[in-house]
């Protein structure tokens, strides 16, 4: 039966990208001949709206193939046309279609800091070039000051229409072994940095509603993709919480710099709070009867 949902979902996925592919391709192409802000208003609405529609076909396998219960707090009354600064703890891969699953629609599209790498994956790099996902070397050294050159020129091309800038601040996806590490004070996560939510902030942080603070947790253990394929993920509880943002972070944006200390304590303070929640879920979720 697994072997009979995998198959389904491969499929379904496959035509998904290419269909969308093909709608998107035009449009980047449009996108890429007439680069001024008024042509690019109306096409990054367009893209936009096909980027929803690939997510919302991704949902649809994801429900035909699943058993998975779905635990979600405050995803409601969120504005679709908002501005938000989003972070979550990172585990999977998965994390970012169940990101997509409980926020299609009820917030602007999500826009990821990926690795330049993967600009290279045949098909889907293109379409996160032609949607402003911004690529990332993360070498350090020079280069990190070209990266955050280029987070900087992405995030001020966010400013057009509504986006949802998020950040995983663990930087990688968490890990007994990079835990211990890392030395991490945190129970359920890696230290977290700032820097692409610093430099978020200073480009448009008076445009964001606030930081929209989501926490994921899986009580049967972090699953693959394939276990999503197969439909093998007993349980997801997602949390969210739209918390403002200190004034004094906000000032960046008007050209008066951010505190990189006041910035590392407000984001150590709110992965303390995770960190109680997410063992809290966990707590949770061992006293509910299974299905």
């Amino acid at each position: 039966m697994k072997a009979i949902k995998a198959v389904f979902a491969c499929l379904v996925l496959v035509l998904n990208i290419l269909v969308h592919i093909s709608l998107l391709l035009p449009v980047a192409l449009i996108k890429l001949l007439l680069p001024w802000r008024p042509v690019r208003r109306v096409v990054d609405a367009v893209l936009g709206a096909i980027a929803e529609s690939w997510i919302g076909v991704n949902k649809f396998w994801m429900w035909a193939v699943g058993r998975t219960r779905w635990q979600i707090q405050g995803a409601d009354g969120l504005r679709a046309k908002g501005w938000y600064l989003v972070s979550c703890n990172h585990q999977s891969w998965v994390d970012i279609l169940v990101l997509q699953w409980v926020f299609n629609r009820k917030i602007p599209l999500l826009k990821f800091f990926i690795k330049h790498e993967l600009i290279y994956v045949p098909i889907m790099g293109l379409a996160w070039w032609a949607l402003d996902f911004p690529f990332m070397k993360r070498r350090g050294g020079a280069s990190a000051q070209k990266d955050l050159e280029t987070a900087r020129k992405a995030c001020e091309k966010f400013k057009v229409i509504p986006t949802s800038v998020i950040s995983f601040m663990e930087g990688t996806r968490f890990t007994p072994a990079k835990h211990d590490q890392q030395h991490s004070p945190f129970r359920n996560l890696l230290k977290p940095k700032t820097g692409g939510v610093g430099m978020s902030l200073e480009t448009m942080g008076d445009l964001f509603d606030g930081l929209l603070d989501v926490t994921i947790v899986y009580p049967k253990g972090v699953p693959t993709f394939v276990d999503l394929l197969t439909g093998s993920i007993d349980e997801v509880i997602v949390t969210a919480r739209l918390r403002p943002i200190p004034p004094e972070l906000l000032s960046a944006a008007r050209g008066q710099g951010i505190d990189r200390t006041q910035l590392q304590n407000w984001v150590n303070a709110l992965w303390e709070e995770k960190d109680a929640e997410i063992d809290a879920l966990k707590a949770s979720a061992l006293t509910r009867p299974a299905r």
